[in-house]
């Protein structure tokens, strides 16, 4: 599958490079998140329809995919970089009144 879509896109790289690029640059979004803490999951959840939590789920699921076990929690540390609940503390605001409608009507259109 991941050479028909290199062909696709236009590259050359074999399954293992591609698999290489892929990892490189989720450790690069992982660590673009961390250092733009203050980006919220609610404002993300808005402009890209997805979130840190969202990325937590993918990865869970992708291990699952490939016969390994990852529990919800394990899946949020990796993402968050720390506990979810220590992150929760320490960097999440309460969603404003405006977030809140901002995020249900992008839901319901």
């Amino acid at each position: 599958m991941t050479e028909s879509i290199n062909k696709k896109r236009g590259t050359n790289m074999d399954q293992e490079k591609t698999t290489e690029v892929e990892a490189a640059v989720f450790r690069r979004l992982l660590a673009h998140l961390d250092a733009n803490k203050d980006v919220q999951n609610i404002d993300l959840m808005i402009l890209a329809n997805f979130c840190r939590n969202c990325l937590s789920k993918w990865y869970m699921a992708e291990a699952k995919e490939l016969g390994e076990s990852v529990d919800y929690d394990q899946a949020r540390e990796i993402v968050y970089g720390m506990p979810y609940s220590e992150w929760k503390d320490k960097h999440q605001l309460e969603a404003t009144p405006e977030q809140l409608a901002q995020f249900e009507s992008k839901q319901s259109s």
